[in-house]
């Protein structure tokens, strides 16, 4: 049974509980959202959330990944 009264009819965030801001993008790994955009999605217009899902994809492949992890700091030389 779901409860009607607290549905509501808005694009959803695309939050995936994965927040950790890329230092140099700094955008959101897990959403790709910016900090001025998560902390503002509450009070965007339908069509603002909009604008910054269709941004989203791009994104995703702006951010670089960093390959190695310890052993690849510790090898730089």
């Amino acid at each position: 049974m779901t409860d009607d009264v607290w549905k509501r009819n808005e694009i959803a965030s695309p939050c995936v509980k994965i927040c950790v801001v890329h230092p140099d993008a700094r955008i959101c790994t897990g959403c790709y959202r910016s900090i001025e955009e998560i902390g503002g999605w509450s009070g965007m217009s339908d069509a603002e959330r909009a604008r910054v899902m269709d941004e989203l994809p791009a994104r995703k492949s702006s951010l670089t990944k960093r390959r190695g992890g310890r052993r690849a700091r510790l090898n730089k030389t």
